[in-house]
């Protein structure tokens, strides 16, 4: 009896050790997914709150060839607000990114509140005639808006 209980005594011992190094394992791996999917939510959640619309008229004339400037007005549809600079918003134009971008509040606000509109000027453009694209990025929030000059 001494001999059976022995061994058994030895396994158990075993496989209590390796179930609690594993357990150890296992937790330290979903307190780091859990961190991960806590991290992606807040990304999530500001990106859903992140919403514009550009409400420029694609048949009126927002590009002004004498001065190379193209002017869109910009709605925030969003429920946050905004930092109303160039640097908030990545402007491509005809698949050419943009740097000479000003970004104007147009009903007076300190900053781009939600259904607030802002005025975006992209400076420095030469436009042949024709159709183009014009695409703006803020916090991860695309729009592209088409127009013809």
């Amino acid at each position: 009896m001494a001999d059976v209980s022995a061994p058994t005594l030895i396994l158990f011992i075993a496989s209590l050790v390796i179930a609690a190094g594993v357990s150890g394992v296992l937790i330290n791996t979903v307190t780091d997914i859990s961190s991960a999917l806590d991290d992606r939510g807040a990304d999530v959640s500001k990106n859903i709150r992140t919403d514009m619309e550009v409400i420029s008229d694609s048949e009126s004339a927002v590009y002004n060839s004498t001065s190379g400037n193209l002017t869109l007005y910009v709605k925030n549809t969003g429920t946050r607000s905004i930092p109303a600079t160039g640097q908030s918003f990545d402007v491509i134009v005809d698949a050419q990114y943009q740097t000479d971008v000003t970004v104007t509040v147009v009903d007076g606000e300190t900053g781009w509140q939600p259904h607030g509109v802002v005025k975006v000027v992209v400076s420095g453009l030469s436009l042949d005639s024709g159709d183009h694209r014009a695409k703006l990025i803020v916090d991860g929030d695309e729009e592209i808006f088409q127009f013809r000059t």
